[in-house]
């Protein structure tokens, strides 16, 4: 029997719940699907035997061990208390000295601010939460901040997006450690896909875009979302919101924050990744419900703003193996 991965998972006073829970659930159920396989801790500075999470709820912790032990995995979490934990040399200290003491270690949302304070990040690819990416890369100047994937793997190094991503990281991980039948298998009794690709978007194209103030744009919106099967140039988009082209493609952009032509791509994305997702039976299917010309102009969109294939995307959404 193969030994058991250790497991630490660093919280601070005001972490945020789902960036330290997420994590300790996955391993928690892949614990389950090979019995022995991983044993998660929970730790934190201070003398306290709890810390208080951003939600409120109170978590028993055990302190920081000393000296750091040997372990497979160090899981920094994220949050206010994190960024805020940044001016903690005994603490960052300890980050440095654990990861020379483990095989790997990650962060999750903001927890990156601390490996980037630890030089943990020197010179590496790495994200954080959408929302706090220009900062980090502000303060941190040697770190190569990349401000829209999912999760990011550096050698040694992982960093995840935010809250919700962490998921997404804990279960590559689990993959690579147990391949992704168990992968699977943890994600489908945690209710969540297995698995958004690292180099996924953190946001969804109709998410990401604003909505028009005129009313005739967000009309215009709404029935292009309803038809993206149809001519969509930005002609036919002209015509239909009655303004010249010219003058329809700079209130689109002005109002929306993208071109025409970007919009439409975005949503025929987001459909066909719903379709695949699904169990659509073929590329041919998908580009046609979608609105894309061919599969092959659906598997260049893909991999200009997913960097994957269709069909690698739909085999990692795939409900059964």
């Amino acid at each position: 029997m193969a030994s058991i991965r250790r497991i630490l998972v660093l919280a601070v006073e005001d972490a945020q719940g789902l960036d330290v829970l997420g994590p300790v659930e996955v391993f928690a159920e892949a614990a389950l699907e090979v019995p022995g396989a991983y044993r998660v801790e929970v730790i934190a500075p201070g003398d306290n035997d709890t810390i208080t999470m951003s939600n409120g709820v109170r978590l028993g912790v055990a302190p920081l061990p000393m000296p750091p032990p040997r372990h497979d995995t160090l899981v920094v979490a994220g949050g206010s208390g994190a960024r805020a934990a940044v001016a903690d040399d005994a603490l960052l200290d300890w980050i440095r000295q654990a990861a020379g003491r483990g095989r790997r270690t990650a962060s999750v949302c903001t927890g990156a601010y601390l490996l980037a304070a630890a030089g943990l990040l020197y010179g590496r690819r790495a994200t954080t939460h959408w929302a706090f990416c220009d900062d980090l890369a502000e303060r941190y100047p040697s770190v190569r901040v990349e401000n829209d994937p999912v999760f990011v793997h550096d050698d040694r190094v992982w960093t995840s997006a935010g809250v919700t991503a962490g998921i997404d990281l804990s279960l590559s991980l689990v993959e690579a450690d147990l391949g992704p039948r168990v992968a699977l298998a943890v994600a489908r009794r945690l209710v969540v896909f297995f698995k958004r690709p690292g180099g996924q978007s953190q946001f969804s194209g109709a998410l990401a875009a604003q909505h028009a103030s005129r009313p005739e744009l967000r009309e215009l919106q709404a029935w292009i979302a309803g038809n993206l099967e149809a001519e969509l140039s930005v002609r036919a988009l002209a015509e239909r919101a009655l303004m010249s082209e010219r003058s329809f493609a700079r209130a689109f952009h002005r109002e929306v924050g993208q071109t025409p032509a970007a919009y439409v791509e975005a949503l025929r994305i987001e459909r066909a990744r719903d379709l695949l997702e699904d169990g659509a039976p073929s590329l041919e299917a998908v580009a046609k419900a979608s609105g894309f010309a061919s599969p092959e102009v659906l598997r260049r969109a893909f991999h200009r703003r997913l960097g994957v294939s269709p069909a690698d995307y739909r085999e990692r959404f795939r409900l059964s193996v």
